[in-house]
């Protein structure tokens, strides 16, 4: 078994977006590690690669036995476009999705 899973959360995206033309959805992958729940690398489906980037960079490090507050906090301060809340409601179902793995699993965090 590996250190680390891959897991990915999906939300609607807003009209009037260029990755719409592309993607109905927006997705956030992320690869987090098994014991500490930390995101050692994620990824997302907005349209251009820096805006890819920037999301990836901002969510690695967080870990989610922490909770998702402080993710969503970083989300709504430092990105600013309009798919604000697409990326609010991908990183809530990624992180419903690491609540299933971790109750499966039976990995316990520092909070539930």
């Amino acid at each position: 078994m590996g250190k680390t899973i891959m897991l990915a959360g999906h939300a609607k995206l807003p009209q009037g977006m260029a990755a719409k033309s592309v993607f109905e959805t927006l997705t956030i992958t992320a690869e987090i590690d098994r014991k500490y729940g930390v995101i050692v690398q994620a990824s997302c489906t907005l349209a251009t690669s820096h805006a890819q980037a920037f999301i990836g960079e901002l969510l690695k490090g967080y870990s989610l036995l922490d909770g998702i507050d402080p993710i969503l906090d970083a989300i709504r301060e430092a990105y600013q476009g309009k798919a604000k809340q697409a990326l609010v409601a991908a990183a809530k179902d990624l992180y419903g999705q690491f609540l299933l793995y971790r109750d499966k699993e039976g990995v316990h965090g520092r909070q539930n």
